[in-house]
């Protein structure tokens, strides 16, 4: 009986997958759990793996192509049997190859068993890496993609009513290829997507070339002036916003406009910090630790200390945390990332120094695996790398606070009377002012400024 293959979510906020390249061609035998493509989610690239045995008959999507999660994308079957009805529900051509936007037109499919318990085989997995990462949070579910019965839900509204719909699918009857938005927006505009060049992958008509002929029909001077310089391809780049772009802009959309914020900020003295790093230095490398292993072990203890900040807004109630689940931001080319150092209250500073390291190279690798970067309690964004002194960090939400840590700058200071210069470290600590007031987050900047001020109380 023939599987469905479908977009599945990979990690525990996907909505939506780009397929980064097929891992196998239209006639390759598959077994039940073969990576069959590779997925951007909106933290990592994950494989996307086959949830029946056959025959990979049909590929319903081309490589650098989205898809919400429950879309069909593919479909495995024996040899010899029959998919027309499938590819037909699908809207895409019964001939062999892949259909960039085929499945547009389909009715949503729910994820088939895209969540299931750690260990089972539909868990998704990083490339070329083991199975068996904690499960993500339930996801609703339909019965498994081999042929069983499944949960519909109700078509979707596309664009324009019923009538149109025979025009829009004309990319997958042998017309022009072009996404649904450029439909849409060339009728608005009044374009003939016949006399269009498309610039999306394999020629397919995309927004940008709607955007560009419309410039040109609309260009036409006012009597009397010069006409304004034709837009050029050349002259600007349209760069496509990948899934974890996608997800920072929606987190953020929902943490600095809905989140009443204020921002707290201390000075530290860095001297002791700097004394103690050239003894351990002096131990050895093994004992090698960076400013901000020091700074990471004394968020996470003074956290420790003060619950009410280690903590989740809920709506209808605070979650105060007994353990600490510290989120460190990590810039990577395609945008921002934070995994986690799960109990950082209880690791040595070596331990966070390590256990960071890896961390920061699975995530510029896209690695990561969706339990690596969910779960924090608090979060720390560190920019004194990059030169900056200040600046505020924006709130993960549902977390109830994050740190910015600025750079560390010699600076002159007055002791015992005479003047000397201090290595000097600034902290922005932006509250969530629904459940962290300002004292309660002035009292947490004081337990950890003595922390940084007298580091030893971090070494037990």
């Amino acid at each position: 009986m023939a599987t469905k293959v479908f977009m599945e979510a990979l990690s525990p906020t996907m909505e939506e997958g780009r397929l980064v390249k097929w891992l196998k061609n239209e006639g390759d035998a598959v077994k039940s759990g073969d990576p069959i493509a590779e997925v951007e989610t909106d933290k990592a690239i994950m494989e996307l793996v086959a949830r029946g045995d056959g025959v990979l008959r049909k590929r319903l999507i081309g490589e650098g192509d989205s898809r919400p999660v429950g879309q069909l994308v593919g479909v495995i079957a024996a040899p010899d049997e029959s998919i027309d009805a499938i590819i037909a529900e699908a809207g895409a051509p019964a001939s062999a190859g892949a259909a960039s936007g085929a499945s547009q037109s389909q009715p949503a499919q729910v994820v088939a068993q895209a969540r299931e318990t750690a260990g089972a085989s539909s868990v998704p997995r990083a490339p070329n890496e083991s199975q068996g990462e904690a499960s993500a949070p339930p996801q609703p579910q339909v019965a498994a993609a081999g042929g069983g019965g499944e949960t519909r839900v109700p078509d979707r509204n596309l664009e324009g009513p019923p009538a149109t719909r025979p025009a829009q699918q004309a990319e997958g009857n042998g017309g022009v290829r072009s996404s649904p938005l450029a439909r849409r927006l060339a009728r608005e505009q009044g374009l003939d997507l016949g006399q269009l060049r498309g610039t999306g992958p394999g020629g397919r008509i995309i927004k940008r070339d709607i955007e560009a002929a419309a410039a040109v029909s609309t260009g036409a001077a006012a009597p009397g002036l010069a006409p304004p310089p034709a837009k050029r391809e050349g002259d600007y780049q349209d760069i496509a916003l990948t899934q974890i772009r996608k997800t920072i802009a929606r987190r953020l959309s929902e943490s600095i406009g809905p989140i009443p914020t204020f921002y707290l900020t201390a000075e530290y003295d860095l001297s002791r910090v700097e004394d103690m790093r050239k003894a351990m230095v002096a131990l050895g490398d093994e004992y090698k630790v960076s400013v901000n292993d020091v700074l990471l072990k004394a968020v996470a203890t003074a956290l420790a200390q003060h619950p009410e900040v280690n903590s989740h807004w809920l709506g209808d109630r605070i979650r105060m945390f007994n353990r600490v689940h510290l989120g460190v931001a990590v810039a990577t080319d395609d945008g921002l990332i934070v995994p986690v150092v799960f109990d950082a209250d209880r690791k040595s500073m070596r331990q966070i120094s390590a256990e960071v390291k890896e961390l920061a190279r699975l995530a510029r690798e896209r690695r990561l695996k969706p339990d690596q970067y969910t779960g924090s309690t608090f979060s720390v964004s560190n920019l004194g790398m990059y030169g900056i002194d200040q600046f505020t960090a924006i709130i993960n939400p549902p977390e109830t606070g994050i740190l910015a840590v600025g750079r560390a700058e010699d600076k002159p200071l007055l002791v015992d009377g005479a003047l000397t210069t201090r290595k000097r470290l600034r902290l922005t600590m932006s509250c969530d002012h629904r459940a962290v007031d300002g004292a309660v987050g002035a009292r947490f900047l004081q337990t950890l400024g003595r922390m940084i001020e007298n580091p030893l109380m971090l070494v037990y």
